[in-house]
């Protein structure tokens, strides 16, 4: 097929597929009227009690915006714990998984309540067998991809449920 015939095709594609998503009422979350406009800077998070929950709370409100006086609360319970992954010959531990849960309540501030919750779970792995020094950036580096996770499946929760409540 020549050069010619496949732009032809993939633009006609593109063009027929943009068709079908404005046939079909698709609309950005993000846009500008979108379903996430209700919540951007409108939710304000419960202060954090420790580093990971911190990481979380940051992560959540770099993408919802932060507001100490939002029209919501966000209510987060925070657990984690490490699995040994992979053992050498010896049997020392060469890797480990750590396992993170987070459960989730959006609070209408005004009336109390209890809008949406929910859980979410997920893993990281890191590897253990390098020098003290590397273990512990390992893990921490680690620490972090897990509440960026977390962050994106409570989020997308949200605006799942957003969605589903447009006003």
């Amino acid at each position: 097929m020549s050069s010619f015939n496949r732009r032809t095709v993939l633009l006609s594609l593109t063009a027929a597929s943009g068709l079908t998503l404005a046939g079909c009422g698709f609309e950005p979350v993000y846009g500008s009227g979108g379903s996430a406009s209700r919540f951007l800077n409108q939710i304000t998070v419960d202060a954090p009690t420790d580093n990971r929950s911190y990481l979380l709370t940051r992560e959540l409100e770099d993408r919802l915006g932060r507001n100490l006086n939002g029209a919501y609360g966000l209510s987060i319970s925070l657990s984690t714990f490490e699995d040994s992954a992979g053992r050498t010959i010896t049997g020392a531990t060469s890797r480990y998984n750590m396992i993170g849960e987070a459960t989730f309540a959006l609070r209408d501030l005004a009336t109390g309540e209890v809008l949406t919750s929910g859980k979410t779970k997920n893993y990281v792995g890191y590897s253990a067998t390098g020098s003290t020094v590397a273990t512990v950036a390992s893990r921490e580096d680690a620490t972090e991809r897990l509440m960026v996770i977390l962050t994106d499946q409570i989020v997308a929760n949200l605006l799942a449920y957003a969605a589903q409540n447009a006003q």
